[in-house]
């Protein structure tokens, strides 16, 4: 697939890292319709998550916006078309033309079948393998200033187990969440809690139907509490905590598949 979209990072061992919603680039064609300005879409998008992913030797990062098309969600729903796609949002001045959105589907389908390429790769390899599928979340929705969402609800990492078959891959999820768990960022330990905000989307769901014996995609929702969600600036020593954690995580899950590779 063109650089501009995704790139796709083959490495050694069964473990990889996707970034499906790090991007931040839209085609011309689509942008000068675009209603939502610059800082609400990046709000809505999961910057640094691209970086996160350099906790597996192989990964998939795609540097397209959401708002060109979702590639966590099915072909028929990836190009939003208004605020009920969209958390109520204001997506266009102008609908983008029929032809236009099936640009957007072509590069969808071409994702998807390279991400499966690629997985196919790894199984071959290695029999079976997961997926970190890392993603991020806001909080304070209120606004800069408004009090932080209720953190009962909101836990510092989701994981997102809503698609797999649980038992099959329970060793690799309890060994994951544990090591998150145990894991110290900013002078406390992470809340770690199993399909509180998010159970995961289609990514993780056509992982699974494509490689029901074979494939663990496990969604990772992380709370944005590395950066500033209203303005997109990253609290650097948070963040590299939060890495730090899943690189830990990464190597348990490893442990669990059967060695380091």
């Amino acid at each position: 697939m063109r650089r501009s979209c995704c790139q796709f990072t083959g490495g050694d061992g069964p473990l990889v890292a996707a970034a499906i919603h790090n991007g931040h680039a839209i085609r011309r064609e689509m942008a000068v319709l675009l209603a939502i300005d610059e800082k609400d879409r990046l709000r809505e998008e999961d910057p640094w998550t691209g970086e996160l992913a350099d906790v597996a030797p192989t990964r998939i990062v795609c540097n397209v916006s959401r708002f060109e098309f979702d590639l966590n969600r099915p072909r028929d729903k990836a190009v939003y078309l208004g605020p009920q796609d969209a958390w109520g949002l204001d997506i266009w001045v102008r609908t983008p033309s029929p032809a236009m959105f099936r640009r957007s589907l072509i590069r969808h389908d071409a994702f998807y079948r390279e991400t499966k390429r690629l997985l196919s790769s790894v199984e071959g390899r290695y029999g079976k393998f997961v997926v970190f599928d890392l993603h991020s979340y806001n909080y304070r929705r209120g606004g800069p200033s408004a009090s932080a969402d209720d953190p009962l609800l909101n836990p510092d990492i989701n994981i997102g187990t809503g698609t797999m078959d649980r038992k099959r891959w329970a060793s690799v999820v309890e060994r994951l969440m544990h090591e998150l768990a145990s894991a110290r960022v900013a002078g406390r330990t992470l809340d770690v809690r199993e399909n509180v905000k998010f159970r995961g989307g289609y990514f993780p769901a056509w992982i699974h139907g494509n490689f029901p014996a074979s494939g663990c995609a496990i969604a990772i929702e992380c709370k944005k509490i590395f950066m500033d969600e209203w303005t997109g600036a990253i609290f650097r020593d948070r963040f590299e905590g939060l890495k730090a954690a899943l690189g830990k995580a990464a190597q348990g899950v490893l442990d669990e598949l059967g060695g380091t590779f």
